[in-house]
């Protein structure tokens, strides 16, 4: 990926309205690691990443900007909550779960790059042992007439470890089991399927069978070592706020304390190998409604050094959003309904209405940011997405208004179906 800071935020205004700050500060993040490649050796050891800390309200785009950057880079990409983990020493998952995660999405990333690439051999295989069951060519298989035939074939099954439940099921009894799944040979079992479905289940097969996984394994650790992202969402629920009082806080101070290894660079134990994450990106998030990133322990604020503000969304960005992306919702809707029969087209004072009326929603019930479009699109085409062929439907902001105005009127309702 050798893309510019320009060229990155381009990419990513075709996905996500506004936010121009945040795009250009993960742009940059994005950057450095290309330029970090360019440097000797010794020096690129020392440059480590510039980890970025999101502040806004929910909805605005802060794991949009942080999924597509990923996408964009073909980067391992994590996702994981703040709340979800509690210090260590007591029953929850431990943070060093987000590094064997990584690892692990780093891996099937891999793993299915190298499938890709073996795919025309595994499918020939796939479809030669078919033909040998059923005994016809293998150009009878490849026409479809027998698809729908059943047939038994043996197919892999991991093996089971009835004994891991009762020793419990925290992270690390998950990565023991992971372990011992690995030295274990596979069962083989017999199914009965459709010829269809037995295509697929032997071409994942033979492309298992093909891939060298010791491969696979190392890219997988480089990978997620040197390119991996971490997004960190809610991290100002484990922000106490200064002057709180209480006893001990399983999911506040003691897990930033726990994180602060992790983010600054750290090696952790997989199933795959150990991983550093001195190069990890991470990127932390959170609305900071009721505390500020100041509430955080200074040794955790200093490992996230680029703050950027993401602004709400109005009306006006609601109408950008339904349109110019190019996965908008409108384009999503649209070739849902063409699917089955059903052409629909919105005037622009509909799209209008709808933004409007979701801009309406997030002012007098709660602001959750653009997935409020969703909701609201919902209930406008519930009577069309319930019918099926037809043909062509104009959306206008009348009729937007019609399937709106009973909901609207009631406040009750609207907190329930908006």
């Amino acid at each position: 990926m050798n893309l510019t800071p320009s060229e990155i935020v381009r990419e990513l205004d075709k996905h996500i309205i506004g936010q121009e700050a945040a795009k250009r500060a993960v742009a940059v993040a994005l950057r450095n690691r290309y330029r970090r490649k360019r440097l000797p050796p010794a020096l690129a050891r020392e440059v480590v990443p510039r980890n970025i800390l999101m502040i806004g309200p929910t909805g605005v785009g802060k794991t949009e900007i942080a999924r597509r950057l990923a996408r964009l880079a073909g980067a391992p990409f994590l996702k994981v909550e703040a709340t979800k983990f509690t210090e260590v020493g007591y029953v929850g998952r431990d943070v060093d779960s987000i590094v064997r995660d990584l690892a692990e999405a780093s891996y099937q990333m891999v793993l299915q790059e190298l499938k890709a690439k073996v795919a025309e051999r595994a499918t020939a295989q796939a479809e030669e042992q078919l033909a040998a069951l059923l005994r016809v060519s293998v150009l009878d298989i490849r026409s479809g007439r027998f698809d729908e035939q059943l047939v038994e074939i043996e197919v892999d099954e991991e093996p089971q470890l009835p004994f891991m439940g009762v020793l419990g099921g925290g992270d690390q009894m998950q990565g023991l089991g992971n372990m011992l799944r690995g030295l274990l040979p596979q069962r083989r079992v017999r199914r009965r399927m459709r010829v269809k479905e037995a295509l697929e289940v032997l071409k994942n097969q033979e492309a298992e069978r093909l891939v060298d996984k010791e491969e696979a394994a190392q890219e997988g650790l480089r990978r997620a070592q040197e390119d991996g992202i971490v997004f960190i969402d809610e991290i100002d629920k484990v922000a106490r706020r200064q002057g709180s009082v209480g006893g001990p806080d399983v999911s506040g101070e003691g897990v930033q304390r726990d994180l602060l290894p992790v983010v600054e660079g750290t090696v952790v134990s997989t199933r795959l190998g150990p991983v550093s994450t001195e190069h990890v990106l991470f990127i932390a998030a959170g609305a900071f409604h009721v505390s500020k990133p100041s509430d955080l322990i200074p040794e955790l604020q200093g490992r996230f050094p680029i703050r950027v503000e993401l602004s709400s969304l109005g009306a006006e960005e609601f109408e950008r959003i339904l349109t110019e992306p190019e996965s908008s919702l409108l384009r999503q809707y649209t070739e849902l309904l063409k699917a089955d029969g059903t052409e629909i087209h919105f005037t622009p004072e509909a799209v209008r209405a709808i933004a409007q009326y979701a801009h309406a929603a997030n002012r007098d019930l709660e602001d959750i940011g653009a997935r409020r479009l969703s909701t609201v699109l919902e209930r406008v085409l519930e009577e069309v997405s319930f019918q099926t062929d037809l043909g062509k439907v104009e959306i206008t902001k009348e009729y937007v208004e019609a399937r709106l105005a009973s909901v609207v009127a009631s406040p009750d309702l609207s907190r329930y179906i908006l």
